[in-house]
C-alpha cells in the first residue's frame, strides 16, 4: 500500500525507523559503534577510509601530459613544523611593544596553536574574527571578538539582521579588504592569534583603540618579523627542527627529472635563505634539477604585472646588470613576470603543474587567466582526514544525518505532540553540530566545512586547484602517468539516495549496490 504524505501512517513509519536507529546506535552519548555495527548504518563504500596521503582532484588531469613541474618554496618545497608558528608570534607580541609602544601588559600572552585555522575572515571595522561559508554567510557559533566567543543574536545585528557578509564589496578578490581581511596562509595562524590577544588586552582593560590602527600594527609586526630575516634566521640555525619532509621532497625532484620533467622554481623568498634550504634537503647540486629557478618574485603581482624585468643573481646573490634575453639552467634569477616567462619559455597551458600553498598568491591567476594546471598544498588536510576516519566523527555525522531527514519528513505535523518531538529532535541535531565541529577545532570546526556547507576556503580550493594534496611527498604514491578522476558529486537534484534516507528506512533501493560507485 502506498504511504501518503503527511498521513499518520508514514509517522508511525517515521518514528519506528528512528527507533530501530536509536536502538543501532545506542544514541551519541552512548559507547562507540563497532564496525559492523556502523557498518549497518552507512551506505556502501561510506566505511572505507580515506588515506591521509592521497591526493584528490577537484578536476580530471592526467599526468601523462604534464611536461613541466612548477613549485613554490614555503609550505611547497619546504614543510616547516608548528614550532615555527610561537617564535613568529613571539617576536612580533615584542615588536608591538618595543618599537610600537603597546602595553607591556601584552607580554603575557603565549600563543595558542589550538585557537585559530587557516581561511577565516576579519572584519577589522567590527574586530571580528569569523568562519564564513561558501555562500557569504558567517556559521554562528564561529565569531570572536578577542579571545571572546560573540553572541549569535549580536552577530546577526551587527550586519543588519543577517548572517550574509557581503565580501565583493568589502574584501575583494583576493581577500584583502578594504574593510575584511581573509587569512589564506599557513604563516597567517600566529597573526591571528596575536591579533586576537592584542584586541583581548584592550578590551579587557577597557582601552579605547582604533580598529584599523591596531589591525595595521599587528599585521606590520607579523611583516616585520619576515622583512627583518628573523624567521629565516630561525630556520637556517636549526633545519633538522623547523624543516620536514627533506628526504621526500628529494625523492619527488629526482623522480620527476628522471623520466623527463622539467622543473622550475618561482618564490618570494630570497636567495640565500632558499639555497641553504635546497641544500639541506637536496645536495649542493640542487640547482641542476631545475631549469628555471626565480626568487624574491613577488607573487601575486608577477603573474599579473608585465612591468617588472627579470634581473639575474650571481653565485653570491648579488644583482647583475645585463639583458636578460633566455632563462639558464642552473642559474639564478630575481623578480621578473610570468609574461616574459611564458615568452621565454614557451611553457604554457594544460602541460604546466604548478604547486603552491596559498590559493590567491601562487593559483588563482595561474588558472584563471593561464590555463595552466595547479596543484595545492593542504597540510591541514592531513589531520582533518585521520578525524574524518574516527568511529566518532562517523556516528556523529550519520546521527546527524538520520536527524536531518527526520526533520525535513515530519515538520507537516503541527500538533503539539509531533511539536515536541520536532523541537527535541533540532536540539539534538544543534548539539551533535557542535560536538563535530569541536573535534577539529573548539573554537571554528574544520577549514573546510561549516556544519553542512563548505566553506568559503573550500570554494576557493576547488576553484583555484586542480589537484589538493597534504604535501609534495603524496606525488610518490603516484605512477607518473597517473590520470586524476573527481568523483563525481550528486547535486541536490541528482542524488538518487542520501544518507537520511537511508538511515530512516525511507527509501528502499535494489539497486543500491548498482549506484553506490557514483558517490
Amino acid at each position: 500500500m502506498r504511504v501518503k504524505r503527511g498521513s499518520e501512517q508514514e509517522r508511525r513509519i517515521s518514528l519506528e525507523s528512528l527507533a530501530t536507529l536509536e536502538n543501532t546506535a545506542e544514541s551519541h552519548e552512548g559507547p562507540a559503534l563497532g564496525n559492523g555495527e556502523l557498518a549497518d548504518l552507512l551506505p556502501p563504500e561510506v566505511c572505507s577510509l580515506l588515506n591521509p596521503a592521497a591526493i584528490y582532484a577537484n578536476n580530471e588531469i592526467s599526468l601523462r601530459d604534464v611536461e613541466v613541474y612548477g613549485f613554490d618554496y614555503d609550505y611547497t618545497l619546504a614543510q616547516y613544523a608548528d614550532a615555527l608558528h610561537p617564535e613568529i608570534f613571539s617576536a612580533a607580541r615584542n615588536i608591538l611593544i618595543e618599537h610600537y609602544k603597546y602595553p607591556e601588559g601584552i607580554r603575557k600572552y603565549d600563543y595558542n596553536p589550538s585557537f585559530a585555522i587557516r581561511g577565516l575572515h576579519y572584519d577589522i571595522p567590527k574586530s571580528l574574527l569569523m568562519k564564513i561559508d561558501a555562500y557569504h554567510y558567517v556559521q554562528l557559533g564561529t565569531a570572536y571578538r578577542g579571545l571572546q566567543p560573540v553572541p549569535d543574536e549580536e552577530v546577526i545585528e551587527l550586519y543588519g539582521g543577517t548572517q550574509h557578509i557581503p565580501l565583493y564589496q568589502t574584501s575583494g578578490f583576493y581577500g584583502k579588504g578594504p574593510s575584511i581581511k581573509q587569512f589564506m596562509d599557513i604563516f597567517s595562524l600566529p597573526e591571528m592569534a596575536l591579533l586576537s590577544c592584542v584586541v583581548d588586552y584592550f578590551l579587557g582593560h577597557g582601552l579605547e583603540f582604533d580598529q584599523a590602527h591596531l589591525y595595521k600594527d599587528v599585521t606590520d609586526a607579523i611583516r616585520d618579523v619576515h622583512v627583518k630575516g628573523l624567521m629565516y634566521q630561525w630556520i637556517e640555525q636549526d633545519m633538522e627542527k623547523y624543516i620536514l619532509r627533506g628526504d621526500e621532497t628529494f625523492a619527488v625532484l629526482s623522480r620527476l627529472v628522471a623520466h623527463g620533467k622539467q622543473l622550475f622554481l618561482i618564490t618570494n623568498s630570497p636567495f640565500s635563505f632558499v639555497d641553504k634550504g635546497m641544500r639541506h634537503m637536496v645536495g649542493p647540486d640542487w640547482r641542476q634539477l631545475f631549469d628555471v629557478v626565480i626568487v624574491q618574485a613577488d607573487k601575486p603581482s608577477f603573474f599579473t604585472d608585465r612591468r617588472k624585468p627579470f634581473r639575474k643573481l650571481d653565485e653570491k646573490g648579488s644583482l647583475q646588470w645585463d639583458r636578460i634575453t633566455r632563462l639558464e639552467k642552473g642559474k639564478i634569477y630575481r623578480q621578473g613576470n610570468l609574461f616574459d616567462f611564458l615568452r621565454l619559455t614557451e611553457w604554457r597551458g594544460p602541460r604546466v603543474l604548478y604547486f603552491g600553498d596559498h590559493l590567491y598568491s601562487d593559483l588563482a591567476d595561474l588558472m584563471l587567466r593561464h590555463g595552466w594546471r595547479t596543484g595545492a598544498i593542504i597540510p591541514e588536510l592531513e589531520r582533518e582526514i585521520r578525524i574524518i576516519n574516527t568511529e566518532q566523527y562517523m556516528h556523529s555525522l550519520t546521527w546527524q544525518q538520520a536527524l536531518t531527514g527526520l526533520l525535513e519528513r515530519m515538520q507537516t505535523y503541527q500538533d503539539a505532540e509531533s511539536r515536541q518531538v520536532l523541537a527535541a529532535w533540532m536540539k539534538e541535531r544543534q548539539e551533535l553540530r557542535c560536538i563535530t565541529k569541536a573535534l577539529f577545532n573548539a573554537q571554528f570546526g574544520s577549514i573546510f566545512r561549516t556544519f553542512h556547507n563548505p566553506t568559503y576556503f573550500s570554494r576557493r580550493l576547488v576553484r583555484f586547484s586542480d589537484l589538493y594534496m597534504a604535501s609534495l611527498s603524496c606525488l610518490l604514491n603516484y605512477r607518473v602517468d597517473f590520470t586524476f578522476y573527481p568523483r563525481r558529486t550528486p547535486l541536490q537534484h541528482e542524488a538518487p539516495l542520501w544518507m537520511d534516507q537511508l538511515c530512516t528506512g525511507c527509501m528502499k533501493t535494489p539497486f543500491l549496490g548498482d549506484m553506490a560507485h557514483i558517490r
